[in-house]
């Protein structure tokens, strides 16, 4: 017996799974177009576009192949190919794209997400108390922030409707076991309070007190029985990433999905990130180079997020994550990051995404 589809704004997924965006390059044309085909959500990530199809549509640091500055990094033209091929994929389905709140240009870049065609932005990596006014000329595109408490929701919605009366069209809740950055600080991602099985059902509760906004459980979930219980606790939908590193229509490099499928349980950490926030991968040559003090220089070419400040949290952290990310793409083991969620030790196969949908939909 499959789930029940899931209604946003105007827009029904057959499948109420979402799949999460992940840069640099792990969700674009290919799988979120054939997600979104197979009925569930697909979502590009916005981050790191200009070195898609071999930085063709970025100018460049010469010699280093980087994209110079954020309107290359985040490459408009770049983005509208990837909306292009992922819309030959599948059609006229609902497909959306993930802008971190973090991100350099975000507002500059929501527009470029909207005209490009999404259908919904998804926004986390920083409570987006102004999403809607980067999205105000596209009424028709749903607006979904994630969020990791309850409190947080309530100040959200008390400021859009204040400031843009509006609400979500949907709520994102993502618990500390996710790949990439968390909503909590390092210490606070292990406290019991703030795993998604707690944090989930006030988050219900609270989205109630707003009218009828569905809730989307994310972080850790790994299964058809991960998404009944998300569902039990009241949830209307899941936002899952890790698993669909291990489909054949991923975008990540074959070397960065050896990284993941080769990671034990223990070396998959949480690391300090210039973003501000912790960040969940596998611990790989680049940590070790750091902790020798024999990381990449860092140069910030590409201006990746604000909270950095042109690479002087870089420089404290150790790593570029701009540089770090494109280099994991682009299948550089030695300097590359490699994100993924916690339970990615138990990725051992490469299926289909079609494959991986029913497993989640009808069980193993």
């Amino acid at each position: 017996m499959g789930f029940k589809p899931l209604k946003i704004k105007n827009f029904r997924i057959e499948k109420p799974i979402i799949q999460g965006g992940m840069g640099v390059g792990i969700s674009w044309d290919q799988l979120a177009g054939n997600v979104s085909k197979e009925g569930g959500l697909g979502v590009i990530s916005s981050v790191g576009t200009g070195i898609y199809e071999n930085r063709a549509y970025a100018k460049r640091v010469l010699g280093e192949g980087r994209p110079y500055e954020a309107e290359n990094f985040y490459s408009k033209d770049a983005l509208f190919k990837i909306f292009s091929n992922a819309r030959e994929i599948c059609g006229n389905k609902p497909l959306a794209c993930n802008v971190l709140y973090a991100q350099s240009d975000y507002n500059r870049v929501v527009k470029d997400a909207c005209e490009a065609g999404a259908n919904m932005i998804i926004t986390g990596a920083g409570l987006p108390l102004t999403m809607p006014e980067a999205a105000k000329d596209y009424p028709e595109v749903a607006l979904i922030p994630i969020v990791s408490t309850a409190k947080a929701l309530r100040i959200l919605c008390k400021r859009w409707q204040r400031t843009h009366n509006r609400l979500p069209d949907a709520i994102i809740v993502e618990g500390p076991l996710s790949g990439g950055h968390q909503g909590f600080k390092y210490d606070e991602c292990f406290m019991e309070e703030n795993q998604l099985e707690k944090i989930l059902p006030p988050v219900v509760k609270e989205a109630k007190n707003w009218g009828d906004i569905p809730v989307i459980a994310a972080g850790g979930i790994w299964d058809k029985s991960d998404i009944e219980k998300m569902f039990a606790l009241g949830a209307d939908g899941v936002q899952m990433g890790t698993r669909f590193i291990g489909t054949k229509e991923c975008d990540a490099s074959e070397e960065f999905k050896r990284v993941v499928i080769g990671a034990k349980e223990e070396d998959i950490k949480l690391f300090k990130s210039p973003v501000g926030y912790p960040a969940r991968g596998v611990k790989t040559r680049l940590h070790e180079l750091i902790e020798k003090g024999e990381a990449p220089k860092i140069r910030c070419i590409s201006n990746c997020v604000t909270p950095c400040n042109r690479g002087e949290e870089a420089k404290i952290v150790g790593y570029c994550i701009a540089d770090s990310l494109s280099d994991a793409y682009d299948g550089k083991l030695d300097t590359g990051l490699f994100f993924t969620g916690a339970n990615g030790y138990k990725l051992n196969e490469i299926i289909t995404v079609k494959e991986l949908m029913d497993k989640l939909v009808n069980g193993e």
